[in-house]
């Protein structure tokens, strides 16, 4: 890519979901060239609809025509290595997905026979995040192309440089690995307390002053489960997926994981009562329908 700020730049972007159209929305406002692409014909339309400056295509080998690089904003490993055996053209791809990290090097591997260049940027912040720009981005790759991609990686949030290809995808999975483990001890730590009879909105109060605070105190549970609304925008699915990739990269290790276990065993049991397709707040709810159930079957 060109040295420089990122207007007046071409990237291609295929991925046109609840995160990739803000972020692809947001390069477009940055004064970049945005060729879009999404398997979706609605999500194509919508995304023609609602952000008028950019280019949408008709597939995702049309993304890389005139494209410095091409990110995508995918469901999995899977999907991205389809999709990359479509970017023939394309000289660097720039992997913004949740993917697992053993894959990408293997697939950022191949590329390099070819002279391409595969580097992973996944993020954390959510749709909110991705909206006002703010989200993490994790970044693994070599260090020029990394430097040089930083303009237009700024765009969407706060890139930094964690290390080789892969690096940035191992990392956040262990990132959602903690979010999910924080996310179901809060969650019984607030249920405790409302059955012995405490306000959970002051145990809230309390707790982010404290100690104990993290992401699901401070967000997720008064912005999202207190209300009843369960509208984190990240799906059930989606993290039990990566919690999944966190646990498969632990056994590729020597570090023993069983509250690493335990916490994907909890997450598995959530997904099957609830399905994919459920905001990964609602494991809150099921939490304490499961409490009732409890409660009513010992009664």
């Amino acid at each position: 890519m060109t040295a420089g700020g990122p207007a007046g730049r071409t990237v291609g972007f295929v991925g046109l979901g609840h995160m990739g159209t803000p972020m692809a929305s947001r390069l477009v406002d940055a004064g970049l060239t945005v060729r879009a692409y999404d398997a979706s014909s609605a999500a194509r339309d919508a995304f023609a609809a609602a952000v008028p400056g950019a280019t949408v295509v008709d597939s995702g080998a049309d993304t890389s025509t005139g494209a410095e690089a091409v990110v995508l904003c995918l469901p999995n490993s899977d999907v991205v290595e389809s999709v990359v055996a479509e970017l023939e053209a394309a000289r660097l791809i720039v992997d913004m997905s949740s993917s697992e990290p053993l894959r990408t090097r293997a697939l950022a591997e191949s590329l390099a026979a070819t002279d391409r260049v595969l580097i992973d940027a996944p993020v954390s912040g959510g749709v909110s995040g991705a909206r006002a720009g703010t989200l993490a981005v994790m970044v693994g790759g070599p260090d020029e192309v990394v430097a040089d991609l930083e303009p237009v990686l700024a765009v969407m949030g706060r890139p930094r440089h964690v290390g080789p290809v892969g690096a940035g995808h191992a990392l956040k999975a262990l990132n959602n690995l903690m979010s999910a483990a924080h996310l179901l001890a809060s969650s019984e730590a607030v249920l405790v307390g409302e059955e012995f009879g405490l306000d959970p909105a002051v145990m809230l109060e309390v707790v982010n002053g404290a100690s104990g605070r993290s992401g699901s105190t401070e967000n997720k549970w008064p912005n999202h489960i207190l209300p009843g609304t369960y509208g984190a925008g990240f799906g059930l699915g989606l993290m039990v997926k990566d919690i999944h990739i966190a646990l498969d990269l632990a056994g590729s290790t020597s570090v023993p994981t069983r509250h690493a276990a335990a916490t994907v065993e909890l997450w598995d049991e959530a997904l099957a009562a609830l399905g994919p397709t459920a905001d990964h707040t609602e494991i809150a709810r099921w939490l304490r329908s499961s409490t009732r159930r409890n409660n009513e079957e010992a009664s």
